[in-house]
């Protein structure tokens, strides 16, 4: 009996002291922080990490990406890219570009709420920015292209954007006497074609890599490259924010799709998300997580833009976004017992923590790079 006493005495002991520090987890000086998050990363404080995230990575240098073995990075195939990444003829009006949404002076974003495209039409979601596109697995808000290749012949066919049927996009370019040089240097012949045109766009946009910041210096060692709220910026985004459920990994994102309640069912802003791809009622109101990577100079935040500033990203998340559908919308009901994610939910930062967290997403982003467009080829 008395040793089945001492058991349940040790069992509960444990379970109390668990809670508590779950509830009080360890407290560390900036001058701690800063040590230990310069340092080796598997001796870094635990991140408060649900049990429901998947193939989680800690966050850290990017580095470089890789190219696919059936289109091989070479520079006479990112020159071409990146021509016809400026070039507007390959749209209808030929007055639009690729670069005409994913300008590299706006953060390779057009710095709108939403992008507008032929005939100034407006669309409905944020133009994404291109930079460290090269790490992503999916592409676009709602992962319906699964490729870079893939991805980039839909703005050339949305009647929103470019406009341009794809063949007759293929006969305009074969009609510029410039190109054909540049396409046999880049593929080996002269005959351009639609899958030509889209691997060299593709290399291109993969060479649009963010320089190092100076969390990336931080990390990489060097202890005063952050600020001292930067230093507990990055704590808080690893623990009690817990920011890092989703944007983890070296590029800030965890490559995955999850519905934070930004549905807006009922409103003339409805956006359904992943669920207009893939029709599953489980997708409805998911999107992909974005890389945090440079978020400094690519706002207005979020798939709808409606974020002009961080501090409303913080402040929204600090919140756990309590009414994700007005009780007044009117909706399926189908839809609205869909519920948001389980990670999201109300974190109590003080307005301090708020403007380090804030604070530390500053320093993972560098200084806009001024881009001269290339001269176009003559036709």
């Amino acid at each position: 009996m008395r040793k089945i006493m001492c058991v349940l005495v040790v069992v509960i002991t444990f379970i109390i002291t668990t809670a508590f520090l779950q509830d009080n987890p360890k407290v560390y000086s900036i001058a701690e922080l800063r040590a230990l998050y310069s340092g080796d990363p598997t001796k870094w404080p635990a991140p408060d990490v649900d049990e429901s995230v998947k193939n989680f990575k800690d966050i850290g240098y990017l580095g470089r990406p890789t190219y696919p073995k059936d289109n091989p990075h070479s520079e006479e195939k990112e020159k071409l890219g990146k021509l016809l990444f400026f070039d507007p003829r390959l749209s209808a009006s030929k007055q639009i570009a690729c670069a005409s949404c994913h300008d590299p002076e706006l953060g390779w974003g057009d710095g709108r709420r939403v992008a507008y495209g032929h005939d100034r039409q407006t669309g409905k979601r944020n133009a994404m920015t291109l930079l460290n596109v090269a790490f992503y697995e999916s592409f676009f808000w709602d992962g319906r292209a699964k490729s870079l290749e893939d991805q980039a012949k839909f703005p050339i066919k949305d009647h929103l954007e470019m406009n341009q049927d794809l063949n007759t996009m293929v006969k305009h370019v074969s009609q510029i006497k410039g190109y054909k040089p540049l396409f046999k240097q880049a593929f080996g012949d002269e005959k351009i074609t639609l899958d030509k045109i889209q691997k060299a766009i593709a290399t291109f946009e993969r060479s649009i890599i963010s320089t190092n910041s100076r969390f990336d210096a931080f990390v990489k060692g060097n202890p005063k490259a952050l600020k001292d709220d930067e230093v507990l910026g990055m704590h808080l985004f690893r623990t009690k924010a817990r920011c890092i459920n989703c944007h983890n990994s070296p590029l800030f994102s965890d490559n995955q799709f999850h519905n934070d309640g930004q549905t807006l069912l009922g409103s003339k802003m409805e956006d359904l998300g992943r669920y207009n791809v893939t029709k599953k009622l489980e997708d409805l109101g998911k999107f992909r997580t974005p890389s945090l990577r440079e978020t400094n100079i690519t706002g207005p935040w979020m798939h709808h833009g409606n974020f002009p500033s961080l501090k409303d990203v913080v402040e929204f998340y600090n919140l756990g976004n309590p009414s994700p559908i007005q009780k007044a919308a009117i909706v399926p009901d189908s839809f609205r017992n869909v519920p948001k994610s389980s990670i999201l939910r109300k974190l109590n930062l003080t307005l301090e923590e708020q403007q380090a967290l804030e604070a530390f997403l500053r320093s993972i982003s560098t200084r806009v790079n001024k881009i001269i467009p290339p001269t176009l080829p003559e036709a």
